[in-house]
């Protein structure tokens, strides 16, 4: 046994290490029993930051229903006191809390003492909860928790958490162990452990008063086997925190199939192929919600690394759920130069009646907006979606989140890193999807233009621009893939193309032939450096160790039983 001092000393048994993350402390087997990524702190802290702004919002909305509710209870207070007045006459009797006052001929109305609001208290699922560690972070440092509930299939897991929630000191009073010493007395919030299958909890936490208010899925692989469950389990206006790193399967087109199995559309083959995987995994959130009345209002869409992560907010409304179809689209991708036509399944178009009111009619859209073959480079269109086409963040709630960071200090490891990407979002354009010049550059065959200047040229077009999060040194704007190619032909007029190394039945030499409709102005353009961009901050990441990315699986199952045949053979013939 040894024994490792933080905050109090924790008794660390032969065969465990322990594992330190922010004020969490884990006991975890040496034989990875249960998965832990400790490169996934920064979609820990990410996901605490989001909670709990998104929970401040949730108390404000719901303090100021409650404010009214009170104003409109005194008033009708007010009002049955004067009507009583003026029914009785001037000589009512004072109405007043003390029955000891003395009567008076002039009846004043005496307001009750207002009643006090209290904040209130939310619940999360962690339906995969694994070691606890995520569960046991909300409860130590998100303020307005009522309790988590962490919850996994694997025995084994499940007994590595009860061990880490008793350390933290935060297990409930009858799951309390006396062989385990707590890091902390104080119970900053509780987390309630449970063993089963992920969809049969958030099944049974179907009707609305057994809803959790936030449900987090952050599973090894895809989500997609619990969507449905999680947004019929969370309650109105609730948040649905998603996790998918399945990449392999959303940002490449080696399996459509399979995407389309667990998503309901097909990938994007284009180095914007990170923004589609968020879109795809939207659509499958809205699908899921819309068959049972409900909607998604997207919060945060963040591509990270190795997987995606989204803050989703489900609210409950028929009427919104007819507006999904004109959220929804396809897009079509050239094969060659990426270029791209975005087509919405459905319009709304509103319709003034005889007597001036205005009705909303759901309409199919008229397509395809292209041809066969695409008329930059003529190679064939692809066919990617149907994805979400809306908005992917809510501008208003990244600045809530923001400046929650802002006061906390340095509470979050990787706080520089999240400033960095939320800063990038808060700017980012609502219009899909990103280039980045060196890509578009390809396609032409020259010399790659320094990324100011191909957003300088862009600006002093009168388009728009923005950074994406999900790729470094990436562009997105208002233009349309043609405007973007004429900037590139402007560009090789001044940095010519060696023709002799492009070959005769290229794509690059048609992209080439045609002339830019308007001249490129690459002057420098005062918006094309955003102010953020002046702050040192880690907006893309970089390695945080030798070997980095997806962490392996936990072993379970049949797997980690010949693991262990293995080892007492082998310990056999040692000893023999």
């Amino acid at each position: 046994m040894s024994t490792a001092a933080t905050g109090s000393s924790i008794v660390v048994p032969d065969g465990f290490v322990l594992h330190t993350e922010n004020t969490a402390h884990l006991l975890l087997p040496a034989s990875n029993d249960a998965f832990l990524n400790p490169v996934q702190e920064f979609n820990r802290d990410m996901s605490i930051a989001c909670i709990t702004a998104w929970s401040e919002q949730l108390n404000e909305n719901k303090e100021a229903k409650w404010t009214e509710k009170m104003r409109k209870k005194r008033e009708k207070e007010k009002e049955k006191f004067n009507a009583n007045k003026k029914r009785k006459g001037p000589s009512s009797r004072r109405l007043c809390a003390d029955p000891l006052q003395p009567e008076t001929t002039d009846a004043e109305y005496q307001e009750t003492p207002q009643a006090k609001y209290h904040p209130y208290k939310f619940t999360v699922l962690e339906a995969l909860s694994a070691t606890g560690l995520r569960a046991i972070r909300y409860a130590k440092e998100i303020p307005l928790l009522r309790y988590v509930v962490a919850n996994d299939l694997s025995s084994s897991a499940v007994e590595v958490m009860r061990r880490n929630v008793r350390i933290n000191g935060l297990s409930s009073p009858d799951d309390a162990s006396s062989e385990t010493t707590t890091v902390s007395e104080t119970k900053p919030g509780t987390v309630r452990v449970t063993h089963g299958d992920a969809c049969a909890s958030m099944y049974s936490h179907r009707p609305e008063n057994l809803r959790f208010d936030c449900i987090d899925l952050d599973p090894y692989g895809t989500a997609a086997p619990f969507i449905d469950g999680a947004v019929q389990a969370v309650s109105d206006g609730g948040l649905l925190c998603v996790t998918c790193t399945d990449l392999s399967i959303l940002a490449t087109n080696n399996y459509p199939e399979k995407c389309f199995a667990n998503y309901g559309g097909i990938p994007v083959k284009a180095e914007f192929c990170h923004e589609a995987a968020l879109r795809l995994v939207l659509h499958s959130l809205t699908t899921a919600a819309a068959r049972y009345g409900r909607f998604i209002h997207p919060l945060v869409s963040l591509s990270i690394d190795f997987y995606v992560r989204l803050f989703v907010q489900v609210r409950t409304a028929p009427i919104k759920v007819k507006e999904a179809f004109s959220k929804t689209g396809t897009v079509y991708v050239c094969s060659f130069c990426q270029n791209f036509h975005t087509q919405h399944l459905g319009k709304m178009v509103e319709k003034v009646n005889a007597k001036g009111n205005t009705n909303v009619l759901y309409r199919q859209q008229v397509g395809p907006p292209c041809g066969e073959k695409c008329e930059e480079c003529g190679s064939p269109y692809h066919v990617a979606g149907p994805m979400w086409m809306d908005a992917i963040h809510d501008r208003s709630f990244v600045d809530r989140v923001l400046a929650h960071i802002d006061a906390s200090g340095d509470k979050y490891g990787t706080v520089t890193r999240m400033k960095g990407m939320l800063s990038v979002v808060k700017e980012e354009l609502d219009t899909p999807f990103y280039f980045t010049p060196s890509r578009m550059a390809s396609s032409f065959n020259c010399i790659s233009p320094p990324l100011n200047s191909v957003a300088s040229a862009l600006l002093n077009a009168g388009h728009r621009i923005s950074r994406s999060h999900a790729a470094a040194g990436s562009l997105k704007t208002s233009a349309s893939r043609k405007q973007v190619h004429d900037v590139f032909r402007s560009w090789v007029t001044s940095h010519p193309v060696v023709m002799k190394n492009v070959p005769e039945d290229s794509p690059k030499r048609v992209l080439l032939a045609k002339e830019a409709q308007v001249e490129a102005d690459f002057k420098h353009h005062p918006d094309s450096l955003k102010a953020t961009e002046n702050v040192k901050l880690v907006r893309y990441q970089q390695n945080p160790e030798p070997n980095w990315g997806p962490g392996t699986k936990a072993a379970s199952g049949k797997k980690r039983k010949i693991a262990e045949i293995d080892q007492m053979m082998d310990e056999a013939d040692n000893t023999g």
